[in-house]
């Protein structure tokens, strides 16, 4: 009986382990207003996220199932507060133009601390990723990706960031840069 306790604890110590290492790192963003600030960051510091059906959710409607793929690799996180009266650009330039990143952002109330995948829903959410061809009306594609329409009106909201690498990248530098304009 005594080898099935020790058993048992094992199992629950190799769990709970597997719980407390699985706490992703968000850094914090200052957007300035009229301004782009700039940070950079590391997809080796991320964590692979094993749930992404919160992005296709009607609640959150981040991007479709049919994109997973885009956003196998770690995921880095960046936070701060979109101004009232305020719009945001954000885009990402991996160091390496052939590196396949994916991107996205989630505008949240402003003291929420809500973070994927346990994400109920969210105001808005905008992604951008590789796309297999060019669409008629929009400049070729290049190793950048960018989001935009991140928009507070009447009152401030809280953007996450996700810095995605496609096909399970889980390494690569890069630079964010976050750009804010008044309205």
């Amino acid at each position: 009986m005594s080898h099935m306790k020790n058993l048992f604890a094992i199992i629950l110590a190799l769990f709970s382990s597997h719980l407390v290492m699985a706490q992703p790192k968000v850094y914090s963003i200052e957007p300035v207003p009229n301004d782009k600030v700039a940070y950079t960051g590391n997809l080796s510091e991320g964590v692979f996220l094993d749930d992404l059906s919160w992005a296709w959710s009607s609640a959150n409607a981040c991007f479709p199932e049919t994109q997973k793929q885009k956003f196998t690799g770690k995921h880095l996180f960046f936070t701060g507060i979109i101004p009232k009266y305020s719009e945001m650009t954000v885009t990402v330039i991996p160091k390496d133009p052939e590196a396949n990143f994916s991107l996205y952002a989630y505008e949240i109330g402003a003291n929420s601390t809500d973070l994927v995948p346990d994400l109920p829903s969210c105001i808005r959410c905008e992604a951008d990723h590789k796309r297999e061809r060019n669409f008629k009306g929009s400049a070729p594609q290049d190793h950048t990706r960018l989001v935009k329409d991140l928009v507070a009106i009447n009152t401030p909201y809280r953007v996450v960031i996700g810095v995605t690498g496609a096909d399970g990248l889980g390494e690569g530098e890069f630079t964010l840069v976050v750009e804010t304009k008044s309205r």
